[in-house]
């Protein structure tokens, strides 16, 4: 399959008209793939899926598995990984109707306060629904209500997204915790445990979806990287929902980089070592925080960053991502980084041999 590539960018993304500006690869996601079940309902190790290793100037590409990571990776390197914890984000709820629905909590505003997306799911298909009003109130489990509040503004289309006040009997982490459970989209086939959506060096709870680039990444392999020479420096993004179906522009999430972390990638690259993002969140927290001479300064808050091929991507050397559709932010981020040829020969070869696409599926590593 021929992949082609259009890629039309305006300058200012503030501007109406921001799902024209989106990239666009000329391919389909067919059902085989996509990643219907997690590698350890596969007869694999988390550490075993498939990885694509690539670069940003030439077009050498390897197809290799992710417990080969430090093959590709050498002394000095850093690793920066999202140490944000995935929550049990989805409820299911019903309109007064009797509708049932599936309510996702997607970015926490305020003490009681939302954005959240309403889906309808059925036993074919699961896809926004738009007929609720400002002002209506969602029955949830256990006598909790959430009030639908107004659309979101950030949101595009037909205003997916919207803001809602919870009203719930118990603090929001025991409610999620006895109510709530992963987000989960049709293309996987069967419900999960959210130990299969966490990553093992999470720790903050905070993302409605899981940062899945980093969930290949086992105890085991984090020893041999660390006693490689190769450091591993955290922070926190938390991520919303991920399904922008209406060509949304992201929204703001919220991001810390410490201190520790900003003075470890500076002194990396003091010392030509390679600053490798750790998904694509990565990238959008560091450049956040990234001054205009390219050095990274401690950061807390809600960052409206958004990458485009016409962002001086100063910030990161290198990331690991798992394999993106198209007229997607994420898509947007990697031509930031990438040249569109080799980006687009990569995602050629992928189709060809079979890789696997969302949070369950096999990554790919850009180098420099």
């Amino acid at each position: 399959m021929k992949l082609t590539m259009n890629t039309t960018f305006l300058e200012d993304f503030i501007l109406p008209g921001w799902h024209n500006t989106l990239p666009t690869l000329d391919f389909k996601i067919l059902p085989d793939h996509e990643a219907r079940w997690p590698p350890e309902e596969r007869g694999l190790r988390r550490d075993q899926v498939r990885l694509m290793v690539t670069h940003r100037h030439n077009t050498v590409i390897t197809h290799t598995r992710f417990d080969q990571l430090p093959t590709y990776l050498k002394a000095g390197d850093v690793l920066v990984i999202n140490t944000s914890k995935t929550i049990k984000a989805a409820i299911n709820v019903h309109r007064n109707d009797g509708l049932k629905l599936e309510l996702h909590l997607s970015t926490r505003l305020a003490d009681t306060q939302w954005i959240v997306e309403l889906r309808e799911v059925t036993k074919d298909d699961n896809l926004p629904y738009h007929q609720a009003n400002a002002g209506e109130k969602m029955i949830l489990p256990g006598g909790g209500e959430a009030v639908l509040v107004s659309s979101y503004p950030g949101g595009q289309g037909r205003k997916r997204l919207r803001i809602a006040n919870l009203k719930l009997p118990m603090d929001i982490d025991s409610y999620l915790e006895k109510y709530g459970f992963p987000i989960r989209y049709k293309y996987v086939h069967s419900s999960w445990p959210i130990e299969y959506y966490q990553n093992v060096y999470a720790t903050e709870p905070g993302s409605a979806e899981m940062p899945s680039a980093g969930r290949a990444f086992t105890p085991e392999l984090i020893t041999r990287l660390v006693a490689q020479g190769i450091q591993l420096a955290p922070l926190h993004l938390h991520t919303g929902v991920a399904s922008l179906e209406e060509d949304e522009k992201p929204y703001d999430e919220y991001y810390r980089v410490p201190r520790a972390t900003a003075d470890l990638i500076n002194c990396v690259r003091s010392q030509n070592g390679r600053v490798i993002a750790v998904g694509t969140t990565v990238v959008r927290a560091i450049q956040t925080v990234t001054g205009i001479d390219g050095s990274i300064k401690a950061g807390e808050g809600w960052t409206k960053m958004v990458i485009t091929p016409a962002t001086s991507l100063t910030s990161v050397d290198g990331l690991l991502t798992g394999l993106h559709e198209p007229r997607s932010s994420h898509l947007s981020i990697l031509l930031a980084l990438a040249d569109e040829e080799n980006l687009r020969q990569a995602y050629q070869q992928a189709l060809q041999n079979g890789y696997l696409w969302h949070e369950f599926g096999d990554l790919h590593l850009i180098l420099p």
